[in-house]
């Protein structure tokens, strides 16, 4: 089974008024590819991404993000979870019918809290060949809820990441 690997870099943060900003310069499915310059960058920083709610709670939603870093070396999903969520239980992933495991959370902002996971290409394939990610965060210590994401569009969008 694959990890789902947590991966920590302080220097490469999108500051989080970013996650949810940005241009929208087009569309790959249900994955939108929006591009900013972040305050002190030289040059544009892209990414792909969806905001989606828990079809039986309108009230969680997630931002699910996808990047490569500035130096093109390495592939990132970032996911802002609402506040209030279980941060020892931390952020499950599911493709498709493959449980991909869990990633803790990185640090809490204003808007809600961040996990962060480095890509790797088996990771990167199951997302291109799968229909729906249905992430899970956890409310109370007993009660798992599932934000799907749809794939369509992912692996063009991603190919479209400059």
């Amino acid at each position: 089974m694959h990890r789902f690997v947590l991966f920590l870099i302080v220097a490469l943060f999108i500051p989080a008024q970013a996650l949810a900003q940005g241009e929208v310069k087009s569309k790959h499915g249900d994955w939108d590819l929006r591009c900013d310059t972040p305050a002190g960058a030289q040059t544009q920083q892209c990414v792909i991404m969806q905001f989606v709610t828990a079809q039986d709670r309108e009230n969680v939603g997630l931002s699910v993000v996808v990047m490569k870093t500035a130096d093109k070396k390495a592939r990132i999903l970032r996911v802002l979870a609402p506040l209030g969520v279980l941060l020892p239980r931390g952020l499950g992933l599911r493709i498709d019918d493959t449980d991909m495991g869990t990633t803790g959370f990185i640090r809490c902002l204003p808007n809600g809290c961040v996990s962060e996971v480095l890509m790797d290409d088996s990771l990167i394939q199951q997302l291109r060949n799968g229909k729906q990610a249905m992430f899970i965060i956890f409310q109370t210590p007993e009660e798992g809820i599932g934000v799907p994401i749809s794939l369509a569009g992912f692996g063009e969008g991603f190919d479209a990441l400059p």
